[in-house]
């Protein structure tokens, strides 16, 4: 029998995808692609050896998908980070489950190095990319690599759309 935390790590990565790919509007009602070939579809890549590409890729982002009942947001971040690299994506990220909640309550946690670059890219104001996406800071402590901005899932699948809205207008 396959490994219970197993199962519900590989469920999390597939709702994260569909939602994504559903709210992106890359499906139709079936959940089947509109175009199957479309770089730019939300995907759970095969794992390549000792080189971890990340659980699912929502070009230009990695995402790391956590199910667990005490997130290591900081942790979650470095590895997230190192399989954007290995993977060749510009911008890695944690998302993490909430209990009991909707998959798209889900937190998606940014480094504050991601965070600043993505901003950038949409040439917004730090006040107005955290109010237009909904990001909350987490502080803590005088350690900034452990500092990391937050949003929700929901919030998230816009601010993916409107980064390749940008992308594609170049």
């Amino acid at each position: 029998m396959a490994n219970p935390n197993k199962v519900k790590g590989t469920q999390w990565e597939s709702d994260v995808r569909n939602y994504l790919n559903e709210t992106l509007g890359l499906v139709d009602e079936y959940g089947k692609f509109l175009d199957p070939f479309d770089a730019c579809n939300v995907r759970r890549p095969a794992q390549e050896g000792a080189a971890d590409v990340g659980d699912v890729h929502c070009v230009p982002f990695v995402l790391e998908c956590k199910n667990v009942k005490s997130p290591a947001v900081p942790t979650f971040l470095r590895q997230a980070h190192v399989e954007a690299r290995h993977a060749g994506f510009p911008y890695g990220v944690a998302v993490v489950k909430v209990a009991r909640l909707n998959v798209r309550r889900g937190k998606v946690h940014f480094g504050i190095g991601t965070w600043t670059r993505v901003r950038q890219a949409l040439g917004m104001s730090s006040r107005t990319f955290a109010d237009r996406y909904a990001f909350a800071a987490s502080l803590r402590g005088l350690d900034t690599g452990k500092w990391y901005m937050t949003t929700e899932l929901e919030d998230f699948a816009l601010l993916v759309r409107d980064v390749r809205a940008l992308r594609h207008a170049r």
